[in-house]
């Protein structure tokens, strides 16, 4: 009996829910609808490396009305649509809108062989059999150097200021960058560095290539989680090698984040270093 007036009462509650939606049926008419637009997609030619490359790209609210705005450019590694680009340009976005940061531009750069890109060669004989198109690295920089940021530059209203943000095997490229071609960037976002590539060959050889820094103003935030000793260590290394050059133009910040690990710490870690990047003095 108990459980008949429990099905009642379910049944009787069923009935009067769907009666109640019945009686306020939606009369609105849908009179529109289109695309929610956060950037566009480019190809360009890429002669340094010889083939077709993919850029998404943000543009930050105002663009194209302000014909005299010039604005800094993020170039983001990993940048393709289902990775990195449309995240970091909400931050990007978030950011500027609390005018924590300028309005920027963003250059979203799709992957095609981001092992072949990001990474010098190695002399390890496993990493050679097991990544054989890596080691290209030095072409990707000419890609980057020569071919993209002259076409930026060309189409689109820039300043003086160039960011880098990179993580993992880009934050390793992003290093590179760093000791062997300083003057491309303003501000670098190393995040996760794989420096253990080539033995850590990269780490070793940092103080000498500090030497030839470049006379600009270069900011350098580094940045790791919970990652494994090798990867902490590493970035902490690094950070303490770039500290360490007693370069006067040369800030560099090192923000550990041990609440975060390999896949969650890039989202929060650039949140963070565009805030100091960009900190009001």
């Amino acid at each position: 009996m108990k459980f008949s007036s429990i099905l009642l009462l379910s049944f009787s509650l069923f009935v009067n829910i769907s009666a109640s939606q019945a009686q306020y049926k939606s009369t609105v008419i849908r009179t529109s609808a289109h695309p929610f637009e956060l950037g566009t997609t480019e190809q360009i030619q890429s002669p340094q490396l010889a083939e077709k490359r993919i850029l998404n790209i943000y543009l930050p609210e105002g663009y194209d009305k302000d014909l005299k705005a010039t604005y800094p450019v993020i170039y983001l590694l990993d940048g393709s649509a289902n990775e990195d680009f449309v995240h970091i340009s909400g931050l990007v976005q978030f950011s500027a809108m609390i005018e924590a940061m300028p309005k920027s531009i963003v250059i979203g750069i799709a992957n095609i062989d981001r092992k072949r890109d990001f990474t010098f060669p190695t002399t390890i004989a496993q990493d050679l059999k097991d990544f054989p198109t890596t080691g290209k690295s030095e072409k990707f920089m000419a890609f980057i150097e020569k071919d993209l940021q002259p076409y930026i530059a060309q189409n689109y209203r820039t300043n003086d200021t160039k960011t880098i943000i990179g993580q993992s095997l880009g934050g390793l490229f992003a290093t590179e960058v760093l000791l062997k071609k300083p003057s491309l960037f303003n501000n670098y976002i190393i995040i996760s560095p794989s420096l253990w590539w080539d033995n850590q060959s990269l780490l070793t050889a940092a103080p000498q290539l500090l030497k030839s820094l470049s006379d600009k103003n270069i900011k350098v935030y580094v940045s790791v989680g919970t990652e494994g000793k090798v990867m902490e260590d590493d970035a902490k290394n690094l950070a303490e090698v770039l500290k360490k050059s007693a370069d006067k133009n040369l800030e560099v910040i090192f923000n550990p984040m041990p609440a975060e690990n390999h896949l969650t710490i890039l989202h929060n870690s650039v949140y963070k270093a565009l805030g100091i990047l960009n900190a009001k003095k």
